[in-house]
């Protein structure tokens, strides 16, 4: 079957109803497009995995608040499809607002605590705008597994989560976050910084990456490191931070002290660009 993009659903679902009548498992990418090597990881990963790749690419207005970057988000679809297709997708589907949401929508899907903070402090009303869009794409798509990067941690467990309760029969992957050379985390947003804030972004994994080896030299109490990151983070001028939180990898909820696995994970503003990155400890 050649390479398409679709962008109604009846195409989808046609085409997608060859692809299971004939036993072939399906991986799908979930993205907001202006892809980056971060996105064409999980496409290589869902193409090694899997005989079918799809991946959507769909701004989504109901995860974007009042004052955010919706109108501003970089759309490129043609250069993300020959990016998409050059790493192993099949199938592109990019559907107009009108097609996922019609007059008249009225149905939320909403993940209770794993939301609370963080992102979901900084952003009400965010992760009920991305868990309806996966849900509605989920079974769209109908997938065997989907790929999700570590870059948007909270995201990433809070589609697990939903996944689990609500019984949908998906094996969710988390790959690991890809960095630019000076540690940057990749993200479609790092394009809206200038010159100065791109080369004072850096400091997010720095703070991060100094922050776990004082916990590989004992350190345990939350407030001591939270307080040790910001202090990293302030020393650049550009940096105006939101959020400094660390948190159980189970639940997501604030810890006291580090024991077993917590994400660390940091949003902060260069200019009127908001970044977040993130890591993983256990000890």
């Amino acid at each position: 079957m050649a390479k398409k993009i679709v962008h109604r659903i009846y195409e989808l679902r046609s085409i997608l109803r060859e692809i299971r009548a004939a036993q072939k498992t399906i991986g799908f990418v979930p993205t907001m497009g202006y892809l980056h090597e971060g996105h064409l990881s999980l496409i290589r990963q869902a193409g090694k995995d899997c005989d079918f790749v799809v991946i959507s690419i769909f701004v989504n207005p109901l995860q974007f608040g009042a004052g955010e970057d919706y109108a501003e988000y970089p759309r490129a679809l043609s250069r993300d499809a020959k990016l998409a297709f050059a790493n192993g997708c099949d199938l592109i589907f990019a559907p107009t607002v009108k097609e996922m949401y019609p007059q008249g929508f009225a149905t939320f899907v909403e993940v209770e605590r794993l939301s609370e903070h963080l992102c979901g402090a900084s952003r009400p009303g965010h992760f009920r705008g991305v868990t309806t869009v996966v849900t509605k794409l989920f079974n769209l798509v109908e997938p065997d597994h989907a790929y999700f990067g570590q870059k948007d941690a909270q995201q990433a467990f809070i589609i697990k989560r939903m996944v689990a309760d609500l019984n949908f029969d998906i094996t969710i992957h988390i790959l690991p976050t890809v960095r630019e050379t000076d540690g940057l985390a990749m993200s479609s947003r790092n394009t809206y910084l200038n010159q100065k804030e791109r080369q004072a972004a850096p400091v997010l994994y720095r703070s991060l990456c100094a922050a776990k080896e004082k916990i590989t030299q004992g350190e345990r109490d939350a407030a001591s490191l939270i307080a040790y990151i910001t202090k990293l983070i302030k020393q650049e001028p550009l940096a105006d931070i939101d959020y400094v939180n660390i948190v159980d990898l189970e639940n997501l909820q604030p810890c006291k002290k580090i024991s077993g696995k917590a994400l660390i994970a940091v949003a902060v503003r260069f200019g009127s660009t908001r970044l977040i990155d993130n890591i993983i400890v256990e000890v």
